[in-house]
């Protein structure tokens, strides 16, 4: 049988890349770190992990192992926190959530489930999905509503992922703009302008389909915030592509759709594979689905 504890110090070894530093974090000696490898090698019955003068590299066995370990570890933080949500005198119920969602989808999803579930007590906390997920995973978050682009959310063993809504992106053009008055507009018809950036994701989005027509990017602001994205675009700072939740109220730019294959956010909710259900994130997915319907 394989010893959790030496998956655990095995995870650590992956983690830091070296047995000296791992017995450091774990406040153990490097002998002991590596007594502790050579016992899970003797019982695998394989090579785990491999010395050399760059730190240590795990084998193809030693990364398997690894990811088993990660997932034990999250199972055994959700039985945690659920223990606890169990004990405690109200139920509780954790929400993670992205910024413009937060803010478009979860108000009237929140407002459903606070009317029909007055006793639980709510925390939401804002995360972007790469910080959102492994909330999720080790039980800090009982869901996340979150998305992806091009590809999916690395949503490894333990979680599952309810699709709500796509989410079309729209180019963002002071009004004053030479393509200001056209329904639509191919990327490239922009490959001469400036762009201002809403987040990393949609920069990445940017660069890889300017390659692909043939420009450079010019950026001439990146924020983290789609709103102030937009200000900076009916200023005339440059232009922008801005999914449609993240569309401020009362936009004073020009929004054009984008010419097929119109780029998009896929949306929707990250929550733990349990063995029992959870009653209120079912409610509140629900909610969310109801709202990203509208």
């Amino acid at each position: 049988m394989i010893d959790v504890q030496r998956l655990r110090i095995l995870r650590a070894v992956s983690e830091h890349g070296s047995f000296n530093k791992a017995a450091r974090a774990l406040l153990l000696t490097p002998s002991a770190v590596s007594q502790h490898i050579a016992s899970l090698e003797r019982t695998l019955g394989h090579p785990v992990a491999v010395r050399s003068t760059r730190g240590v590299t795990l084998t193809e066995p030693g990364r398997l192992l690894v990811e088993a370990a990660e997932t034990i570890s999250a199972e055994l933080d959700q039985v945690r926190h659920e223990i606890d949500r169990l004990t405690a005198d109200r139920p509780r119920l954790t929400v993670a959530t992205f910024t413009s969602g937060g803010r478009r989808l979860l108000p009237a999803a929140l407002a459903e489930f606070v009317a029909a579930h007055p006793e639980v007590e709510l925390t939401v906390r804002e995360a972007e999905p790469e910080a959102a997920v492994p909330m999720v995973r080790g039980g800090e978050a009982d869901l996340a509503l979150a998305y992806h682009f091009d590809g999916p959310l690395p949503l490894r063993g333990g979680l599952d992922w309810t699709p709500l809504m796509d989410d079309p992106l729209w180019l963002a053009l002071p009004h004053r703009h030479r393509l200001a008055g056209r329904d639509s507009l191919a990327l490239a018809e922009l490959g001469s302008d400036r762009w201002v950036l809403g987040c990393l994701k949609t920069e990445a989005y940017l660069r890889r389909f300017a390659g692909l027509a043939g420009f450079d990017l010019r950026v001439a602001a990146s924020t983290t915030d789609y709103f102030f994205a937009q200000t900076l675009v009916a200023a005339g700072v440059g232009v922008a592509l801005i999914p449609h939740v993240s569309l401020a109220p009362e936009t004073s730019v020009t929004l054009v759709r984008v010419e097929p294959p119109r780029p998009a956010r896929h949306i929707g909710v990250v929550t733990p594979r349990r063995r029992r259900p959870h009653p209120h994130a079912e409610a509140l997915t629900a909610a969310l689905s109801k709202a990203a319907s509208r």
